[in-house]
């Protein structure tokens, strides 16, 4: 590697096997065309589910590793591991961090360790089906509304928002699809925003992106329809509730320990508090994704960031 980034040649890394693969594939593109006009002299776009990939990526020669996987394989730990064998430093978080922010279980304990709000929620064994007993515990214990989500998938897929009690049984079974644990939690009411954050040492937060949905929640669907129909940047807040969620975005960074960027998910309550919903690790990298289109408000354009990725890549393994 040189010290001009532009030079190492990367491997972007998309595709797998995950729900999410399709997606996966738009934001590989994406960030192998913003690479291209950053100055990039070499960029290519690895899908890691082709017969031939472990090959090409020994035999490529890569200085770094773009990672624009999501879900299983990619988002969870499992391609850091890889790359960690092979000596090929990559964008985002490691193995540890990753797996962790994956987990909601888990990823909720680190949030309630750091002093951040967590909304209150029971995990089932996806191979156990409740009783009527359980699910009447469950609704006694939780009330209604309730959210209904696989405990370690990602991109609202599996996910259900549940108002009436007679949805839930159902809720889990479609959560359980997925297999592992399922996550049942309270539907926490209030402003759903989310608050991207970059750095390796001294990670700082992007404008915060308040999402008006118009739908039950911020489903698959709407998630990949067009930013303008649905992102207001910056969040209509006050001041104060503003940078609070600013900083409990980058204390949820610190915490599990990313690296490079993170997006962390909140709904803001009538009382003006975050409560912390999730952590991505690897955000969507598509014209329609929030992290890049808060970066585009905070002055940084999709080519300059992916650049930034690279660049910060290279300092972690440094």
């Amino acid at each position: 590697m040189t010290n001009d980034v532009t030079t190492n040649k990367v491997a972007v890394l998309a595709g797998g096997w995950s729900d999410e693969r399709d997606v996966s594939l738009s934001s590989g593109r994406e960030v192998r065309e913003a690479l291209l006009q950053a100055g990039f002299d070499h960029v290519d776009l690895l899908d890691i589910a082709d017969s031939d990939f472990v090959q090409r990526l020994c035999e490529g020669a890569y200085d770094v590793a773009f990672v624009a996987l999501h879900g299983e394989y990619g988002e969870d730990g499992c391609i850091q591991g890889l790359l960690e064998v092979m000596h090929i430093p990559y964008t985002f978080s490691g193995v540890l961090a990753s797996s962790m922010a994956m987990e909601k279980e888990v990823a909720k304990s680190v949030y309630a360790r750091a002093g951040l709000p967590v909304p209150r929620g029971v995990v089932i064994d996806a191979r156990h089906k409740p009783t009527s007993e359980e699910l009447e515990e469950i609704l006694s214990q939780l009330g209604l509304p309730l959210f209904v989500k696989p405990a370690s998938n990602g991109s609202s897929f599996g996910i259900s928002h549940v108002t009436k009690s007679e949805d839930l049984a159902a809720a889990i079974e479609l959560a359980a699809h997925t297999g592992g644990r399922v996550l049942v939690e309270e539907a926490i009411v209030g402003t759903e925003i989310t608050v991207p954050v970059l750095g390796n040492e001294r990670p700082h937060a992007l404008p915060i992106v308040e999402i008006d949905t118009g739908a039950d929640f911020y489903d698959i669907q709407v998630k990949y329809e067009p930013a303008e129909l649905h992102h207001r940047i910056p969040a209509n807040l006050d001041s104060d509730v503003y940078e609070k969620a600013q900083e409990y975005a980058v204390r949820a960074h610190v915490a599990l320990g990313c690296r490079g960027c993170s997006r962390s998910d909140f709904i803001v309550t009538a009382e003006g508090e975050p409560v912390i919903l999730e952590t991505n690790t690897i955000p969507g990298m598509t014209a329609a994704s929030l992290l890049p289109d808060s970066a585009r408000h905070g002055g940084i354009e999709f080519p300059d960031l992916c650049r930034r990725f690279v660049q910060l890549a290279i300092e972690k393994e440094a």
